[in-house]
């Protein structure tokens, strides 16, 4: 089966090379000729532009878009639909906001295209281990699609499904990136406390070793942690910067909205904003207030 590729980054370029290795071809276009050379030269085929990408699509034509949420989609979908003909399906496997795939899939179909959300997990590990995918959309299409995810699938019938209408995957998506919030923040606390009883001389790669097997807190992500332990022991030369890339926000946003209390996903987007903060007027505030009233020493510079 073919399968156009709008997008060929570190997830994109993965994608595809397993796509590749699982007998599709992937037609694919990037506004990087680097990565598109590397497309070509691994045996697919790269494009040079949105038509000659869509030139090379034979019969119903089926695009993935992974790239940047938000107005990119809404570009490149707008730059495609011209080149289209009834029937064809555009799937958006980035984070987009579920709303906007709702929208879009209004109006791709009122125009006699097919539109489908696929929620991707997976990253830098998706080629050998696979991708989860949450997929949102109407039936047809994601029957038709059927190949493309259980080759992209950890295996053909685990770890992909068709979740519900459209926007449900992203949806499923974002409450699944909050989870992660949530589960990262506990994991770098517990080994937090661990590390500051220094009393103990614990060892922290050979704990995260050990909860690897048998315990209740191993885990894929717990795994990864180990590994990174095991190569930086003391965390040296990290920055105590978290970035976010915006699903938590909307996880708390859309929990606020349900009445739904969401403390631990909530706190701990908190603290990936509050990690970008250089000399913290927060807590500033508080130790100016502690002085006031309680005459505690303030720490200056």
């Amino acid at each position: 089966m073919q399968l156009g590729l709008i997008g060929l980054g570190k997830m994109g370029g993965n994608m595809a090379e397993r796509l590749r290795l699982g007998g599709h071809q992937v037609v694919g276009f990037d506004f990087s000729t680097e990565a598109v050379a590397r497309l070509a030269a691994s045996g697919n085929v790269g494009a040079g532009t949105l038509e000659e990408l869509v030139q090379n699509l034979k019969g119903r034509r089926a695009i993935w878009i992974m790239v940047p949420q938000g107005d990119p989609v809404d570009q490149t979908i707008a730059k495609l639909e011209p080149l289209l003909n009834p029937g064809d399906i555009l799937i958006d496997g980035g984070n987009s906001n579920y709303k906007d795939s709702m929208r879009r899939h209004r109006e791709v179909t009122a125009k006699g295209f097919q539109f489908v959300d696929v929620g991707t997990s997976g990253g830098v590990w998706g080629l050998k281990e696979g991708y989860s995918m949450m997929i949102g959309g109407d039936k047809d299409p994601v029957e038709y699609l059927r190949p493309i995810f259980e080759t992209l699938a950890p295996s053909k019938d685990k770890g992909w499904g068709h979740v519900g209408p459209a926007g449900s995957g992203h949806f499923v998506k974002m409450v699944h990136n909050g989870i992660e919030y949530g589960l990262m923040q506990a994991y770098a606390e517990g080994f937090t406390i661990l590390e500051k009883k220094e009393e103990l001389d614990l060892d922290l790669p050979q704990i995260a070793e050990i909860w690897r097997n048998g315990s209740v807190v191993r885990s894929w992500l717990l795994d990864l942690t180990a590994d990174a332990l095991k190569k930086n022991p003391t965390l040296e030369g990290l920055e105590a910067y978290v970035a976010d890339s915006g699903e938590g926000r909307w996880t708390v946003f859309e929990a606020i909205d349900l009445n739904v209390s969401a403390p631990v996903i909530t706190e701990s987007l908190i603290r990936r904003i509050r990690s970008r903060e250089e000399n913290n007027f927060t807590d500033r505030m508080l130790s100016i207030m502690r002085n006031a009233f309680g005459g505690h020493a303030v720490k200056k510079d």
